[in-house]
């Protein structure tokens, strides 16, 4: 139903600049389906539960097993062209040079997380649109077939209530067309939204004025939700807090342009030896700010990262004499002090241990967290801020 673009990430026991994304799921509590297309697929574990609830729903209602069995089996036909859906997306920005790490299949229906969106607002445009055009195209599909199989076919066929079932499929898929080309940022409406404001103001303007119709759209679901369905008030809350997010990265974007890496980088740090005992990590951080530390071997090389979530897990499960090899990632998320910071803060929030080790010409040069990252915007503001204090009162 929407799509989580993201930046690109390096994963590497050493620094290099082949390596392939993470294959981590977005949402804890999801399972691996298939891998189709290069595209990881996941259900998570709150679908299966919503799946037997209907069930014992059913029967519980005394509807029977036929149709409890033809209610779960509809349910599965619709959340596979959900996943399709998903596809459209995903199959759409590879055409862009723009790939998908996976896509996972929600109650609320699919995510798919594609490393960034493209520039071009054509593009984007594009993109939005691929999902649900395969809607439509599966509708008309299915109008197609009931055609053919029936040739001259009764109106009441194509009935939602009363029809069949994949005549109410049809209509499934033109509802969620529908639906999803609300402009209510950040479902696929929103997103084209976004894209046409894009062609005629600076994209940051445009996500924000999108997100902000996204916030109204929200609004008026949750309105209707109390008078018409329970239902609706759930899609307002998750379109006003995804129009919010939408809204905060774009304000965060802004706050970063222009800004590298290297000007935000941590560059007084400590490094921790895999021999040393964890221990070390603990007298380190409570000396001072750094909570992530840099694994540096007796050449000086980067062989992995101690993170604040590991020293923790580690005392725990080994204790403070434990090295610090034993509890360390051996996998290590790089940037170079070169990359748009904007860009490096998209990797942060995607990596596992949520920092990145800034290398230049294979040396150790900083550290990069979303802590020093929310710092520098901080500062950033205060600036202009003071800024444009002075402005006014030299005007």
């Amino acid at each position: 139903m929407t799509d989580f673009a993201r930046s690109h990430a390096e994963r590497t026991a050493a620094p290099r600049s082949d390596a392939s994304p993470p294959r981590v799921p977005a949402f804890r509590w999801s399972w691996k389906l298939a891998t189709v297309a290069g595209i990881d697929v996941y259900v998570h574990g709150t679908f299966l539960l919503l799946m037997a609830f209907l069930a014992f729903g059913g029967l519980v209602a005394g509807q029977g097993l036929e149709v409890v069995a033809r209610s779960t089996f509809l349910l599965l036909a619709v959340f596979t062209t959900v996943v399709l859906h998903e596809f459209g997306h995903a199959l759409m920005a590879r055409r862009f040079g723009v790939r998908t790490q996976d896509i996972t299949l929600l109650p609320i229906g699919g995510i798919a997380r594609l490393e960034k969106m493209p520039e071009k607002p054509t593009q984007q445009l594009l993109v939005a649109f691929a999902g649900p055009a395969v809607n439509i195209a599966i509708a008309l599909a299915i109008f197609v077939l009931l055609l053919l199989a029936k040739g001259q076919v009764a109106i009441e066929t194509f009935r939602f209530a009363d029809g069949s079932f994949l005549a109410q499929l049809m209509w499934i898929n033109v509802s969620l067309a529908a639906f999803n080309l609300l402009p209510g940022y950040p479902m696929d409406g929103g997103r084209v939204l976004r894209a046409l404001l894009a062609m005629r103001m600076a994209p940051e303007r445009a996500t924000q004025t999108a997100a902000r119709v996204g916030q109204g759209v929200a609004v008026l679901f949750g309105v209707v939700g109390l008078f018409a369905s329970p239902l609706l008030i759930v899609i307002a809350v998750f379109v006003w807090l995804g129009a919010q997010a939408e809204h905060s990265l774009s304000t965060v974007r802004v706050a970063l342009e222009g800004l590298s890496v290297g000007q935000g980088m941590i560059t007084n740090f400590k490094t921790v030896a895999p021999t040393d005992p964890m221990s070390r990590a603990v007298e380190l951080t409570l000396a001072g700010f750094q909570q992530d530390f840099p694994v540096m071997d007796a050449q000086s090389r980067l062989v992995g990262v101690l993170t604040h979530a590991d020293v923790l897990r580690g005392l725990a499960d080994r204790g403070a004499t434990a090295s610090v090899q034993r509890t360390m990632r051996g996998e290590v998320e790089t940037a170079s002090p070169s990359e748009a910071l904007d860009g490096a803060l998209t990797r942060i929030h995607q990596n596992v241990c949520r920092v990145l080790v800034v290398m230049e010409e294979e040396k150790v040069v900083g550290l990069l967290t979303p802590g020093n990252v929310g710092e520098l915007i901080a500062l950033e503001a205060a600036g202009r801020e003071a800024a444009n204090a002075r402005g006014s009162v030299g005007r």
